[in-house]
């Protein structure tokens, strides 16, 4: 009895642990480059470069390549901001949701 409470308690721990918290951090900014080999992307954000990791998970990685010189905005996790959890045309998303909002 002492083995499986023991097994239970630390498969608990376990699951708590890769258990991530949810938090994320939005970025707005340029589409400074797309590197294909080495997976990563450099957004200028407030005049300052940050080098983004993209995984197979980031949503919206497909379309980097076009993205290249305009406004993105990157979701990237609080604990992680180097790994990108999705990447999407920025200033002119909003700007398409505010001009519908408008006419409606």
């Amino acid at each position: 009895m002492k083995n499986i409470l023991s097994i239970l308690s630390v498969l608990a721990l376990a699951a708590a642990a890769q258990a991530g918290c949810g938090k994320t951090a939005t970025s707005q900014g340029t589409l400074k480059s797309y590197d294909a080999e080495k997976k990563e992307i450099v957004v200028t954000v407030k005049g300052k470069d940050q080098t983004i990791a993209i995984t197979p998970e980031t949503k919206g990685a497909d379309g980097l390549k076009e993205l290249v010189g305009k406004a993105v905005k990157v979701e990237a996790s609080v604990h992680e901001k180097t790994k990108a959890l999705s990447v999407d045309a920025g200033a002119a998303a909003d700007e398409k949701k505010k001009d519908k909002k408008v006419k409606a």
